[in-house]
């Protein structure tokens, strides 16, 4: 009887320690644009490999993604759901700048420990204030992306004397995002009036949009050295297609969407066409752990990263795993004090820490990279000491 007891003792503990056991971890995204998904896919992929290799602090990790939709009321419930309801230990995730700040509000709530994959408004931070403690911003906010922006287009210029720029025209969707992009362009690119600034907004395909007429006309007629874009990955296409359909050809083209639709380097509409980012797959040949992270995210999905929100989502994983390790706990205080120590190689082919930003306490990554698609793929462009190819220009006439 009493070796009974001590048996069903034994098992009931072990299926607390079950029920008790995982380690969870909330991430929201908008799972029908190609950031949402395969930034929930390498998360994913990130905790797979993490739980392969033993988990953390004896316990197996577990991911629990809501679609936020793009929309910021389906974003704050989410967050709401992910505390009250999954009682997740820590929240990852989010790529709008709109979204986020619908969720702001909740975050502050509860004060659940944030880290953050999207949000480049300034307006995010100006939202979250100077005593969220318990947030980490890993994706540049718009002020650091200009800045590092300009300091490249200023090197380009430089080292290849037949790039020239003057004239920036700003095409940007009319959200939190946009507005943002427009209003850090004209401070950063404007000042000292070393360049022409003039731009106009539209709205996002993602959004219910797609007409880029008249935002395209505007920018005909200005005649820019430099069109840029910033929107989404539903816009990528059909406004080449456009700009084709108007023989609208400036010396570079750019585009800033946070993701690009997968394929988007077979089309002949891609070739020659710079973008902004953090990532792209030619990293591969100057860093090991993006190789890494390449080669187990197309084994696992056989699909090839097509965002670096892919790479920067699985780095949140990462970062959240080792700050739990570290702290031995998923106590707030101690896995803060975890995260302020962070010091990870990740796959974006540099080393994140956490240093403040303007407002906020902790910000991880503050520079981009610019990039052009040549034969299929994404090159490196800038910063020179990544650079996987040499910038072809100007960008050629439509036939």
């Amino acid at each position: 009887m009493k070796r009974t007891l001590v048996a069903l003792a034994l098992i009931a503990a072990a299926a607390m320690a079950f029920g008790q056991g995982t380690i969870k971890i909330g991430a929201t995204w908008p799972l029908a644009d190609i950031t949402g998904k395969q930034g929930s896919m390498a998360a994913q992929q990130a905790v797979d490999e993490i739980n392969k290799a033993g988990g953390i602090l004896g316990r197996q990790l577990e991911l629990i993604v809501i679609d936020d939709e793009l929309k910021a009321d389906k974003g704050a419930a989410a967050i709401e759901k992910l505390v009250t309801v999954d009682n997740v230990d820590v929240i990852i995730g989010g790529m709008a700048s709109g979204v986020a700040l619908g969720q702001v509000p909740a975050m502050k709530k509860y004060g659940k420990v944030v880290v953050s994959t999207g949000a480049a408004s300034y307006k995010v931070e100006e939202a979250l204030g100077k005593d969220a403690d318990w947030y980490f911003h890993l994706h540049p906010w718009d002020y650091n992306q200009g800045a590092s922006y300009v300091q490249g287009w200023d090197e380009i210029q430089k080292k290849f004397p037949n790039i020239k720029i003057k004239k920036i025209f700003l095409a940007y969707e009319e959200g939190a995002f946009g507005k943002a992009s427009w209003d850090a362009t004209k401070t950063l690119f404007g000042a000292g009036n070393r360049y022409v600034i003039d731009g106009a907004s539209f709205k996002s395909a993602a959004l219910g949009g797609g007409d880029y007429g008249a935002m395209l006309e505007a920018a005909k007629m200005f005649k820019p050295d430099l069109f840029l874009w910033a929107g989404y990955d539903a816009d990528a296409l059909p406004m080449l297609e456009q700009a084709k359909a108007m023989k609208f050809s400036p010396g570079i083209y750019l585009g800033a969407p946070p993701g690009w639709p997968v394929g988007f380097g077979t089309s002949r509409l891609s070739e020659n066409v710079m973008l902004y980012g953090m990532w792209a797959p030619s990293i591969n040949n100057v860093s090991p752990v993006s190789k890494k992270f390449y080669d187990g995210f197309v084994a696992k999905f056989k699909a090839e990263p097509a965002t670096y929100f892919a790479p920067l989502s699985y780095s949140a994983v990462y970062i959240v795993a080792d700050a739990i390790k570290r702290a031995g706990s998923t106590d707030t205080a101690a896995l803060i004090k975890a995260l302020e120590a962070t010091k990870y190689e990740s796959p974006l082919g540099q080393t994140i820490t956490f240093t403040p930003g303007n407002i906020i306490k902790h910000q991880g990554v503050k520079n981009q990279k610019i990039l052009q698609w040549q034969m299929g793929r994404q090159e490196v462009i800038w910063p020179f000491e990544s650079a996987t190819a040499k910038p072809v220009y100007p960008f050629p006439k439509w036939k």
